[in-house]
């Protein structure tokens, strides 16, 4: 089908690591190759699987206390490339950036800390601003990426690999993509909420 695309690279960057070692295990079988920051790297190496880091990408370390990760033109025009798009594929190849076919993201839990009662500082710490962005770029680009917004996904994505191999159709992606804008919607509301009721 013309529709469907493999998946080569996998940038992984979770919050909740439960559940996820059979979706890595398979991925792994399928010759994906990770890419990750911070404790998920150590989490994904622990398992005794490759990892590059995305600071390896970006040729930038993790900075600001860990606020900034993932943000940087290198892992975004991975993902928001299009593959059918020559000027896209040129500049990728330019400024040597490579192509991204799956995003798994679990954001940080803000209603969670919300709810136990933290105090303002480490809910505000707790606003994803990286994975948020993780999973709009995906999703924007369903057309090429494949885009697990949260921990709810990882056996959907498993469900797809052991029917199908490491090979989404654009439909499975469009569906991702549909449950990501959900995803960040639901997640926007609940900071709009908090910020709302505290001001």
């Amino acid at each position: 089908m013309a529709d469907t695309k493999k998946i080569k690279t996998a940038l992984i960057s979770v919050f909740h690591k439960d559940g996820l070692d059979e979706l890595l295990k398979k991925l792994n079988e399928e010759g994906v190759k990770f890419l990750s920051t911070g404790g998920t790297q150590k989490f994904i190496e622990e398992l005794g699987y490759a990892c590059e880091k995305v600071e390896n990408v970006t040729t930038y370390p993790s900075i600001l206390g860990g606020r900034v990760k993932t943000l940087h033109p290198k892992v975004f025009g991975g993902i928001l490339g299009r593959r059918d798009n020559e000027g896209d594929r040129e500049q990728m190849a330019q400024y040597e950036i490579p192509e991204i076919d799956l995003v798994i993201v679990d954001l940080y839990p803000f209603e969670q800390t919300v709810a136990s009662g933290a105090s303002e500082a480490d809910i505000i710490e707790k606003i994803d601003i990286g994975g948020i962005s993780l999973i709009r770029a995906g999703a924007k680009n369903f057309n090429d990426v494949v885009i697990v917004p949260s921990k709810a996904e990882y056996g959907v994505l498993l469900d797809i690999l052991n029917a199908q191999g490491a090979a989404t159709t654009w439909e499975q992606r469009r569906q991702f993509a549909t449950r990501a804008f959900g995803v960040s919607s639901h997640y926007d509301t609940a900071i709009h909420a908090w910020f709302s009721k505290e001001g």
